[in-house]
């Protein structure tokens, strides 16, 4: 089950399977299929009804088998995090890709090579220079189109929606060579919102910072087409789309511990899992060690300013049931010390060396990109039906 696979291209024939999750090498990613394309079809449901287009950010997945299930045709439109991706993707006869991190000037020929393929891919930038290096790279015949990237919350990168001085010097900075596609705003503090209303009210903020900025372009006689908005909770927050083009979202694919405890989904809604073997015990500490440390869970302590802590990842039984309040409290490079909230021993469950758990991830970006490969698990939750490659790298 271990060989070398060749990223993003799913094998053609898979010897061995189904096979049980007992044949499976530890730790390794699972995935439940079922749950995976709920997740999908609810957000799909929820945009349609909305009437406003959907982008997927494929970086969390990082497969071709995921990713076409999430496009709404095999040419796209699809967001992405690394030119990677993009590559792959265009492999495929992606066509409508967008690169939604701020571009470095020493990737524009690959962003070059991408479109002499035949491929639309437009980049991001917040700067005067990010800017002039486009439009010194772009070929006058294809102009590179770019997106502004907004910020809307202080959460990381991007331009003040109110900021028109820099607005309009950057939209001026793509002349003549690059052009202006439009705005983008990723409202990453939506991460901290609790409740229903706060939710709304960073939904609405990432809208009307979008909304704002491509307003300010139009009024000074830019073409603004694309007026882009997302993150996992604000796609199943947002109460109006006025004026939004496309909403993106990643997460949402997989859902994780993080999106519970935002109240964005349900821990039954969670998609992937780590497997792993119960390798030894500390009784009088209540501990359980597993062979999942942090190269297979990640360092990511998402919910550890929520209500509820997960640790390191919430563990449940061979089945995905959870074992009552027993989270992964400490890891090491290889070692996971599975422990009861309660920090009393006496309520560790019986865990004899050889039982396999599944640990529900934090943060599924963080957790997912630790592997190369998903072990799809079917109905019932016993059986690997397939292995899908898993795209790592820059």
């Amino acid at each position: 089950m271990n060989a070398p696979l060749s990223p993003f291209r799913a094998r053609d024939a898979q010897p061995g399977l189904p096979c049980p999750l007992d044949a499976l090498d530890t730790p390794c990613l699972l995935l439940d299929e079922a749950r995976m394309d709920g997740n999908i079809a609810r957000l799909r449901t929820r945009l349609a009804g909305a009437g406003v287009a959907f982008r997927p950010h494929l970086k969390t997945a990082k497969s071709w088998e995921i990713s076409r299930r999430l496009m709404a045709s095999p040419h796209g439109p699809a967001t992405v995090s690394t030119l990677r991706e993009a590559e792959e993707l265009a492999a495929r006869g992606v066509t409508d890709i967008t690169y939604a991190v701020g571009i470095a000037p020493q990737k524009l020929p690959r962003v070059l090579a991408l479109r002499r393929q035949g491929v639309d891919l437009t980049v991001l930038l917040d700067s005067v220079a990010q800017a002039r290096a486009v439009a010194a790279a772009s070929d006058p015949a294809d102009p590179i189109p770019a997106l502004i990237e907004l910020d809307c919350d202080g959460h990381r990168s991007g331009v003040q929606p109110g900021d028109s001085q820099l607005l309009l010097a950057i939209a001026h900075a793509l002349k003549p060579a690059a052009r202006l596609r439009g705005v983008l705003v990723h409202a990453g503090e939506s991460y901290a919102a609790r409740g229903e209303e706060a939710l709304a009210a960073a939904a609405e903020r990432e809208r009307a910072a979008a909304v704002e900025a491509a307003r300010t372009l139009r009024d000074a006689g830019w073409i603004c087409p694309v007026v882009s908005v997302g993150s996992t909770p604000t796609a199943f927050s947002a109460r109006s789309y006025e004026g939004v083009t496309e909403v993106r979202a990643g997460v949402f694919v997989f859902f994780d511990l993080v999106q519970a405890g935002i109240g964005i989904c349900a821990v039954d809604d969670i998609a992937v899992s780590v497997l792993a073997t119960v390798i030894g015990h500390q009784r009088d500490k209540g501990w359980a060690i597993v062979d999942a440390g942090w190269t297979a869970l990640s360092c990511d302590r998402g919910t550890a300013g929520q209500a509820v802590d997960q640790g390191y990842g919430l563990v449940c039984d061979a089945a995905g049931r959870p074992l009552g309040d027993l989270v992964v409290r400490g890891v090491n490079q290889e070692h996971g010390v599975a422990a009861p909230r309660s920090g009393r021993p006496s309520d560790l469950p019986d865990l004899p060396v050889g039982t396999r758990l599944r640990i529900l991830p934090s943060h599924a970006c963080a957790t997912v990109t630790q592997f190369d490969r998903y072990h799809v698990i079917g109905a019932g939750g016993e059986e690997v039906t397939a292995v899908w490659p898993r795209l790592m790298g820059w």
